[in-house]
């Protein structure tokens, strides 16, 4: 299906508005998988003209995906990846773990980004960092574009070793699936039960009656507050 390539359009934008020198792009995975942590990438790409057919991870096959990712990590000016476990998803619920994730993966950047184009409506990062919020900015942003892709790879990759390495994930197919709800999946999740990798606090336990008392309750009040508040920064 024909789509509209990104563009610098956001980055320049904030560059000029705000006198921003180094922009980079942040994308995340994994927020509706059942199992793994949630992969933030932060990439920066200057203006540069991208690779052909750079565009939202979603819209490439798994094959166009591999291809492209090793020749984004040697194009980008620099990348970097954070990750927040599944424990700290359910201790912390998925707003602050975006977060974690995406602070971790922004200052293993080795120049502290002057402006973060965030792919979604909600800023879960705020302050410090001064953030524009695109909504699918994985499509029309091209840093955030390269981020998608990076982040991806990555987490697909390292789903599909953890399912070839631990026996405690034998049957529940993550390399086909990323620890997203599949009919193997969940077929594994009804006779074997959740694996030290599976999000403990997600409703998919409800439906699992001989399970259902290790569902973990979160009880941070912090972490409902972060939660329920959605913005915690401000826009520019």
């Amino acid at each position: 299906m024909p789509y509209e390539p990104p563009t610098h359009t956001v980055e320049r934008s904030i560059r000029a508005t705000t006198g921003a020198r180094t922009v980079a792009g942040v994308d995340e995975v994994g927020r509706g998988a059942w199992a793994g942590p949630v992969t933030v990438c932060a990439a920066i790409t200057g203006l540069r003209r991208p690779p052909e057919g750079l565009t939202d991870s979603k819209l490439l096959t798994p094959r166009r995906r591999a291809e492209l990712e090793p020749v984004l990590r040697s194009w980008v000016t620099a990348y970097a990846l954070g990750d927040a476990s599944p424990r700290e998803i359910d201790d912390l619920g998925m707003t602050a773990a975006l977060r974690l994730a995406a602070v971790r993966a922004l200052e293993g950047l080795p120049v502290r980004p002057d402006a973060v184009i965030l792919d979604g409506k909600h800023d879960y990062l705020g302050v410090p960092w001064k953030v524009r919020t695109v909504i699918k900015g994985d499509q029309s942003c091209i840093a955030v574009a390269a981020a998608s892709v990076i982040a991806k790879v990555h987490r697909d990759r390292m789903m599909a070793e953890l399912g070839a390495a631990s026996e405690d994930c034998t049957g529940f197919a993550f390399e086909a699936n990323a620890g997203y709800p599949s009919p193997v999946h969940r077929a594994a999740l009804e006779e074997r039960g959740p694996t030290a990798h599976h999000r403990l606090s997600w409703s998919y336990l409800d439906a699992l009656p001989r399970w259902q008392h290790l569902k973990k309750v979160r009880i941070s009040a912090e972490a409902a507050a972060l939660e329920s508040g959605g913005q915690f920064g401000f826009e520019f």
